[in-house]
């Protein structure tokens, strides 16, 4: 099924009223060269146009068919398209899937009758291509032609429609609303515009995510022909997820692993429409940056000051070198201080040649990006003539010493879509706003980042063991035993039944060690754990206690020497698979919340990057005096679990160590306690 008749048509058949003559409409008024044929009962003329009474009376097969008729309608109309060899057409019409069960099986007859036709929709506004003015859209929209742009896909025609009306100068190459994605889908989105050689970046905006594996195969395809994808995916608070869900009747999907996918694939995701926007310029203009190392300069210590309380993590202004300090020193005012940021004045405001013999200066280091703050005036009633001086000497530094570069508002009122033309010819950005251009900086950075790795490896599948018998759980000297048949420490211990075998197994053990009741989830919120016990008395009153919980008590060399605790689960998502979560663990670890989750198959390398970005993290490395933590062994043990969930994604349903103890460096991890759901068919000694 091609795609490439109705993405770039040369001729168009609309049918319905109000909504298709829009279509016309608006494809004149963008000076699309192809023909347009409208079709309906009544009328003999529609914007000075010859109407056709159907399908079967237009002159040829059409490119492309914009339908904004009823369900009902659509149907028919889309029957006799598909068997004319239309090349596609957009559904306008709402009241399918997502109207229950009757909408439902009108999807499954308009899907039917489509055959191998292309469809947009239902349930959507259809689709705009600035590069020939073919407007597939019932309703006024903002952009111009352009001879190259993003492209942006969205399940919302509504926010497509106020990303149109934006005055940022963003190019836009095609606009497109998915609407209920009966036979058009998000990865064919990204398969087809990634592969428009007119189109520099894709921009998306997702209410769900369809198919996690899907989306990462073309994801990757996008990479692989050099268009860098930026995303905002809505539904993160539980009252949004519930108003996807009945809008769209999907699932909005985890905004944890939704971030972990994204992370893995080398998508940077945003939080607002004007970062989405912000983003889209730099990646269309510079494309992904190399890394994060900032030259800024302004004529206001505010604006530097504004700039950096905006940088986050992954963002910086380093300090000039020795060498190009002196010689900065040497072209600049003798008021001037040569640094970075560097606080250029107004001494030298209007002149071009001095500004650029400065910025010169200043770009001789190496920089991921060079910044230069300018507010713009309004033109409509000021004079922007004099700010001249500054843009060119920029503009013309950052040629001169190929740095990629950009200007930046401190907010969007002070830029100005000329003012954008002129420096996109230039090949500089201009940002819209200090919040939202370095969110759009940061966009580049992740994604640089990620492509200087190689591809991620294909997702595990999601699925659902279909299960005859109900899950087997195993206990705590179960879980452990799997574990341990792994390659993974347990502590030593022996399960017992009365006080004297307690004693006994303590003393064979060695003292301290720790006293469990089995059979509880949260043993420590009962009274089921015993620690520290240094004696056969201690250990007697432990076992004394703890047999009012269950009959089985479970004995252990206590673990000494712990520099941090840990948490690492296995879990399993009905999207997304099993998936590995890490985090602070321990007694805490409820109330702190602080964990990543990771996709599978995942790395070591993945690993490491995942616990060091937690809250906790500062615990491994010497916190207050303290040893570092063996972390090259906690990432032996936690890639060793995830391997084993993806030799077999089956196997295990849930998984759960907790703590999972760091030793000092060099001397190992243990796990402490670990609880495993097990698919029936499996059994323990099975795994070993």
């Amino acid at each position: 099924m091609s795609f490439e008749r109705l993405l770039n048509p040369r001729t168009i058949a609309t049918f319905g009223g109000a909504n298709a003559a829009e279509v016309i409409r608006q494809s004149d008024l963008m000076e699309f060269q192809g023909e347009i044929w409208p079709v309906h009962p009544k009328k003999t003329e529609i914007l000075e146009r010859k109407v056709y009474r159907s399908v079967d009376d237009l002159p040829a097969s059409p490119d492309a068919a914009y339908i904004g008729v009823n369900r009902y309608l659509t149907i028919d109309i889309v029957k006799a398209l598909a068997r004319c060899d239309a090349g596609g057409a957009v559904c306008y019409a709402s009241g399918f899937v997502e109207a229950g069960e009757e909408g439902t099986q009108l999807s499954e007859q308009l899907l039917e009758v489509s055959g191998d036709m292309p469809l947009i929709g239902p349930n959507c506004y259809g689709m705009l291509n600035y590069l020939n003015g073919a407007m597939l859209w019932p309703d006024q929209q903002g952009g111009l032609r352009v001879d190259e742009g993003v492209a942006i896909i969205t399940m919302s025609s509504n926010v497509g429609f106020n990303l149109t009306m934006q005055r940022r100068g963003l190019p836009i190459a095609y606009m497109l609303s998915l609407g209920n994605r009966l036979k058009f889908e998000l990865q064919d989105a990204i398969h087809i515009f990634a592969q428009q050689d007119n189109v520099t970046a894709l921009g998306l905006f997702l209410e769900t995510m369809p198919d996690p594996k899907a989306f990462q195969e073309a994801v990757n395809f996008a990479r692989e022909l050099g268009k860098p994808i930026v995303a905002m995916k809505v539904g993160r608070s539980p009252v949004a997820q519930k108003m996807v869900v009945s809008h769209t009747a999907s699932l909005a999907g985890s905004d944890e692993l939704i971030n972990a996918l994204f992370e893995r694939l080398g998508v940077a995701r945003v939080y607002s429409l004007e970062d989405l926007i912000e983003a889209l310029k730099v990646l269309h203009i510079l494309g992904p940056l190399k890394g994060g190392q900032i030259a800024a300069g302004s004529t206001s210590g505010g604006d530097l000051t504004l700039l950096a309380d905006g940088m986050g993590p992954g963002l910086s202004m380093p300090p000039l070198t020795a060498e190009v300090t002196e010689n900065l020193r040497e072209t600049v005012h003798e008021r001037i201080v040569p640094a970075n940021p560097f606080d250029f004045q107004m001494f030298d405001w209007n002149d071009e040649e001095q500004n650029f013999k400065n910025f010169s200066a200043l770009l001789a280091q190496d920089f991921d990006l060079a910044l230069c703050l300018l507010d713009y005036p309004r033109d409509d009633r000021c004079d922007q003539s004099t700010w001249s001086g500054a843009e060119r000497g920029f503009v013309r530094a950052a040629q001169e010493t190929r740095t990629k570069a950009a200007i930046l508002g401190t907010f969007s009122d002070t830029i100005a879509e000329p003012v954008a033309e002129r420096l996109m010819k230039d090949g500089v950005a201009m940002l819209a706003g200090i919040d939202a251009g370095l969110a759009g900086i940061k966009a580049a950075v992740d994604i640089g980042a990620v492509w200087n790795q190689p591809l991620s490896q294909p997702l595990l599948a999601a699925s659902t063991p279909d299960l005859d018998e109900p899950v087997r759980e195993l206990d705590e000297v179960e879980s452990k035993t799997l574990l341990s048949s792994k390659g993974i420490t347990v502590p030593k211990g022996r399960v017992i039944l009365n006080v004297e075998q307690a004693v006994a197994a303590a003393n064979e053990l060695g003292y301290p060690v720790v006293v469990k009741s089995l059979g509880q989830a949260h043993k420590t919120d009962v009274g089921g754990v015993k620690l520290n016990l240094r004696n056969a008395d201690e250990v007697s009153t432990a076992v004394a206690e703890c047999s009012d919980l269950s009959q089985a008590i479970l004995v252990e060399k206590m673990v000494t020497g712990v520099v941090a605790e840990l948490i690492v689960g296995i879990a399993q998502d009905e999207q997304f698979g099993p998936y590995l979560l890490l985090g602070g663990g321990g007694i805490l670890v409820e109330m702190m919340r602080d964990s990543a989750s990771l996709l599978l198959p995942t790395s070591r390398e993945k690993i490491l990057r995942a616990l060091d970005a937690l809250n906790c993290a500062s615990l491994f490395k010497g916190f207050r005096g303290a040893p570092l933590a063996d972390l090259n062994a906690a990432a032996d043990a936690i890639l060793t679990i995830a391997e084993v969930v993806a030799a077999d994604p089956e196997a295990i349903i849930e998984l759960d160590i907790n703590p999972l103890l760091l030793l000092a460096e060099g001397e190992g991890v243990v796990a402490a306690d670990a609880y495993v759901r097990l698919n029936p068919k499996y059994k323990v000694e099975e795994t070993s």
